[in-house]
């Protein structure tokens, strides 16, 4: 049986552990909570863009876009979205675990230094990298967005994947792999866009309200597109952000409670120990007492 002491040790050592995950249970709550608003303040704004595409691809016939060129996939454009950070559960390797399974030839965007890492220590092709802060704003996200768009238009890469973690609720997120170009489905896109904000899909039927656009319906669908792309893009990074918060604020609630539980553990140990010593000191005086 361990001494005392070394049960006091373990003690201190514990409750300082639980401490720090409750604190880190509370600071991710809080950062859960904002990121959870970011994510849900854009879908007014993608559910009218969606109504926008939905009214303009049925007044127009033909567009010559390079986003619809469909092409045969010989290498495959990857915007990998993880966490700077750990503890949180396993949100990463999750995504990672897809990336494993990923052996057609990619080149991979990434977002998050755990992606970069693993990555990096799998020998697979990076072109890039980009840093987000917590509050997410578009400006830092834009550039990601662009550049992997870019990539597309230059046949660097014949598609444009986004590998993240969508999120459901506090308890789950799901590891998701959306392919956003070529659009070979402009309508289905527009449909799967508003059933995620929550929007039925009544408004993507034909819009028969008379319009006028100018300069023309063609040119205002062609400037629409990439505002489309950009948005899902920041989307999904919005998504991972608040799936990353509450996958955190729930390993560190877990965390805390099996702290708890071996602290009352170590706590009834060390009466145990205790007062077993105290026995045997009586039992020893008692003995002693006889002896004379």
């Amino acid at each position: 049986m361990p001494s005392t002491r070394d049960i006091r040790r373990r003690i201190k050592s514990v409750k300082n552990t639980r401490q720090i995950t409750k604190a880190m249970e509370l600071v991710a709550a809080s950062k859960m909570k904002k990121a959870q608003q970011l994510a849900v303040a854009g879908h007014p704004y993608a559910a009218l863009l969606c109504d926008m595409l939905a009214a303009l691809s049925h007044r127009v016939d033909f567009v010559q876009h390079p986003f619809f060129a469909s092409r045969p996939v010989k290498t495959r454009g990857i915007l990998l979205i993880t966490t700077d950070k750990g503890l949180c559960g396993p949100l990463n390797s999750n995504l990672l675990r897809i990336v494993s399974e990923i052996k057609e030839p990619a080149k991979y965007v990434c977002i998050g230094r755990k992606g970069t890492q693993f990555l990096g220590r799998t020998k697979r092709a990076i072109v890039a990298d980009f840093a987000v802060s917590d509050k997410t704003p578009f400006a830092e996200i834009r550039p990601a967005a662009e550049f992997l768009i870019k990539l597309f238009l230059e046949g660097e890469v014949d598609t444009v994947e986004v590998l993240f973690s969508y999120y459901r609720n506090t308890l789950v997120q799901v590891p998701l792999l959306l392919p956003l170009l070529p659009l070979v489905n402009l309508e289905a896109s527009i449909e799967r866009v508003r059933q995620q904000k929550g929007a039925g899909a009544a408004s993507v039927k034909h819009d028969d309200r008379e319009m006028i656009f100018e300069p023309d319906p063609a040119t205002v669908f062609e400037a629409l597109l990439p505002l489309f792309l950009n948005r899902e893009i920041y989307q999904c990074v919005l998504d991972s952000k608040a799936s990353e918060h509450s996958a955190r604020m729930v390993a560190m609630k877990t965390a805390k409670d099996n702290a708890t539980k071996l602290l009352d553990s170590l706590t009834l140990e060390y009466n145990k120990a205790r007062q077993a010593g105290i026995t045997a000191e009586i039992l020893e005086i008692s003995a002693s007492q006889m002896a004379q």
